[in-house]
């Protein structure tokens, strides 16, 4: 019963808490098992993948060496590419001198070699040197030392050297290889791979010389890094293998390399059966058999080791003019497989990879090489969703229910073994097993639950212990609560004297609006009008909102935070409002709702701002004369047809904006008349055409103070005629119908006196 009565605590206590963690869980497992796949973990996973070969410590592997075509190389031979009988000395070297397993060219000879002008001097023989006694014998003899062709196809006869070429565009050019298999060996059998439409292969001398031929073009995923590549292309109806399976099938002097088929549907992956049930390539040598795992298309992953380049740590680079001279230790070459490749940066053979932004392609290729040989591939195995998937239900379920009950002094380090623990597993997986399995819905669910879990508490505690929060959060912005939390105690809800600007707003004809409306149209009617209007007040202008008085609201501005700009900030919100009730009014006549207007008061001066009220029910708010101008500059803006009147003293202390002047004004309380001013905008901002208009009406004002009725009434006519929609217009030629009728006398001092509130 305890254990009952404890459990149903805690849940009433975290059960929404919990709901949410689990909540989050089945997101997590749904990504795993592909049921909502989100890019960015995909694509944090990538970044995962290479991270994981960067951590991996790089190892020499004495059996693949890269003969480096680099600048030295270069500086002492010429010009890349060089002629061939260059490059029969070097395979010569490697293969008679140092008795290397296999060569493997990372480069391509797609053009006869003319380079020794054999031609030209045999052109010459025939025409303008045929002539000369001994010409042709003495050219008959130097043939087959200035056919260069001839020389490396010499070099290359009977010796484990692999040509490369490329795969690309639409031409087809140069003698291709025999295949590794057609589609008439596959029985009947589909089989996807990449489809290579052209070529650019080897010239036929060349190509029959060398025991075989692989393609060196890699293929990058959209980014442009290289992660994988095909480990056979097919060209036509044949099947080609990528260069660094075409080297290690010579080195191994394999017998066949052909395609293995799952005959168990039941246990095929996705991509086996992509490629109808393809389950690996294999490579069949004297020794046994290589199963090399491929997936959808025939690619494999490449692992890639170290961070590429001689001083990269995974394989040895020899320069290749030190092999042409013959100063390379016989021990570093003898019995291994060589790349001939180059790292020169002008030779353009540098990729993206996820360990390098500059990796020399060659050693894509002998990463390759060294897999088969070690016949071990990172991929991803059969189990490898069950194990995410258990992974993220263990991990999520349990720290839904331990963050929730956890203190952030004991969450902090549990988020943090949690992280470790799996990434440590993860590596473990994949350094000594080669699995491959995704880690970012992991990690990214561990992080989530925590920072989900951290800021309920935080926002439950803040709610609790602040109560700065809770007496000022509901009339300033949130931002400024965090000021003022940060010292409290430069804040006070005491009653005091300040300075302020305080604004009255109003809807226009609101009991019209109300009666038009259902109930549940009018409460989302005001609702919208009241959060777009404290919104342009709290969070626009950082305007202290009093409170609503029916569908009128009050705020005011330099209370509880002080503003030296506080009447600058409430003529911006102001314009700012009338802005945001225009935005209102199209979207409620769209759903056939009453008209928005509102009209706003604004004033300045000194005031009472404090905690004020009765015993039962308290507000900070704001009194005084002050105020209650403003609240009769509201009322008093549909009689002037404008939506927004405020004080001199409001216009003083806020210069920066254009102002109409509207009229002198004794409102009900005050015998003083006040000048009252209608603001139109920013001083930069306001319209050349707006300015012309202002000098005209302010002209007009000033004929109507001096009695000069008909001037003043033709300067309002000219000016009606130029905008008939301003109401202010209308009002004094009216006005100035009264006057004739009943003169106000000479020592009428311009004001307009107001009898009501």
């Amino acid at each position: 019963m305890k254990l009952a009565g404890a459990l149903a605590r805690a849940a009433r206590k975290h059960g929404l808490r919990w709901l949410c963690g689990l909540l989050l869980t089945a997101g997590a497992a749904l990504h795993v098992t592909g049921h909502l796949g989100l890019d960015a973990l995909e694509r944090l996973d990538t970044f995962i993948a290479g991270l994981r070969m960067r951590v991996e410590p790089a190892r020499l592997d004495p059996r693949v060496v890269i003969v480096d075509i680099d600048d030295k190389s270069l500086t002492a031979v010429g010009r890349f590419p060089w002629s061939r009988d260059v490059m029969a000395r070097l395979v010569t070297q490697l293969t008679r001198h140092y008795g290397v397993a296999a060569i493997g060219f990372d480069v391509s000879f797609p053009e006869p070699d003319h380079s020794s002008g054999y031609g030209v001097l045999d052109a010459l023989a025939r025409r303008e040197l045929k002539d000369v006694p001994g010409l042709p014998a003495q050219l008959e003899r130097l043939r087959a030392r200035m056919d260069y062709d001839g020389l490396l196809a010499a070099a290359m006869a009977g010796q484990p050297v692999v040509l490369g070429y490329a795969t690309a565009g639409e031409q087809a050019k140069g003698v291709l290889p025999p295949p590794a298999f057609t589609e008439e060996s596959l029985n009947g059998r589909t089989l996807h791979a990449w489809q290579a439409h052209g070529y650019e292969a080897n010239i036929a001398r060349l190509q029959q010389a060398a025991q075989g031929a692989g393609i060196f073009s890699v293929l990058p995923d959209r980014d442009g890094v290289v992660r994988s590549t095909p480990l056979l292309q097919k060209i036509g109806n044949g099947y080609y293998p990528t260069l660094s399976l075409a080297t290690v099938a010579v080195a191994l002097r394999a017998r066949a390399i052909a395609p293995l088929w799952d005959s168990t549907v039941d246990s095929m992956t996705a991509a086996q059966k992509a490629s109808g049930g393809l389950d690996a390539i294999a490579l069949f040598h004297p020794e046994g058999a290589i199963r090399i795992p491929v997936g959808e298309g025939l690619t494999t992953t490449v692992q890639f080791r170290g961070s590429g380049g001689p001083r990269g740590g995974a394989f040895r680079y020899v320069s290749a003019v030190d092999v042409l001279r013959g100063a390379v230790s016989p021990q570093v070459l003898e019995g291994v497989i060589v790349l001939v490749g180059t790292t020169a940066a002008g030779l353009n053979d540098l990729r993206a990879t996820p360990v390098s932004a500059v990796y020399p392609g060659v050693e894509v290729h002998a990463n390759l090489i060294k897999s088969i040989l070690d016949d071990s591939f990172k991929a991803r195995p059969d189990y490898a969703m069950a194990a995410e998937l258990a992974q993220v239900l263990l991990a999520g379920v349990v720290l839904t229910f331990a963050l929730a009950a956890l203190a952030p002094a004991w969450a902090i380090p549990l988020s943090l073994a949690a992280l470790m623990a799996a990434g440590w597993f993860n590596f473990h997986l994949y350094s000594a097993q080669d699995a491959v399995l995704n880690l970012a819905p992991l990690l990214v669910l561990i992080v989530v639950l925590f920072v989900f879990n951290l800021a309920w508490g935080y926002f439950f505690e803040v709610r609790r212990g602040r109560a700065l929060v809770s007496r000022f959060g509901e009339y300033v912005a949130p931002e400024l609560v965090a000021e003022m939390a940060e010292n409290p105690e430069r804040y006070t809800m005491e009653g005091e004297s300040r300075a302020l600007s305080v604004m009255f707003v109003d809807v226009r004809g609101f009991t019209t609006i109300s009666e038009g409306l259902a109930p549940r149209e009018l409460r989302e009617y005001i609702n919208r009008y009241l959060t777009a209007m404290s919104e342009d007040i709290r969070d626009s202008h950082r305007g202290t909102l009093d409170k609503y008085i029916g569908d009128a609201v009050m705020a005011f501005w330099g209370a509880p935070v002080p503003f030296p700009d506080h009447a600058s900030r409430a003529v911006a919100t102001a314009l700012l409002m009338q802005q945001s009730a225009a935005r209102l009014d199209a979207e409620f006549r769209r759903r056939g709702w009453p008209a928005l207007a509102i009209g706003i008061g604004i004033n300045s001066g000194l005031m009472h701002v404090g905690d004020m009220g009765s015993s039962i029910r308290r507000a900070y708010t704001v009194m005084g004369d002050a105020v209650n101008l403003a609240a009769r500059l509201e009322g008093i803006t549909k009689v002037y047809g404008v939506g927004i009147a405020v004080g001199a003293a409001t216009r003083a202390a806020a210069p920066e904006f254009v102002y109409r002047e509207l009229d002198l004004v004794r409102v009900k309380g005050k015998r003083e008349p006040v000048a009252i001013f209608e603001p139109l905008g920013q001083a930069g901002a306001v319209a050349a055409s707006t300015r012309a208009e202002l000098a005209h009406w302010h002209a007009a004002l000033a004929l109507v103070r001096a009695q000069r009725w008909d001037e003043a009434d033709a300067a309002l006519q000219a000016l009606m005629a130029s905008t008939p929609e301003r109401r202010l217009y209308a009002l004094y030629r009216e006005r100035i119908a009264g006057y004739r009728a009943q003169p106000p006398g000479p020592d009428w001092d311009g004001a307009t006196t107001f009898m009501s509130k």
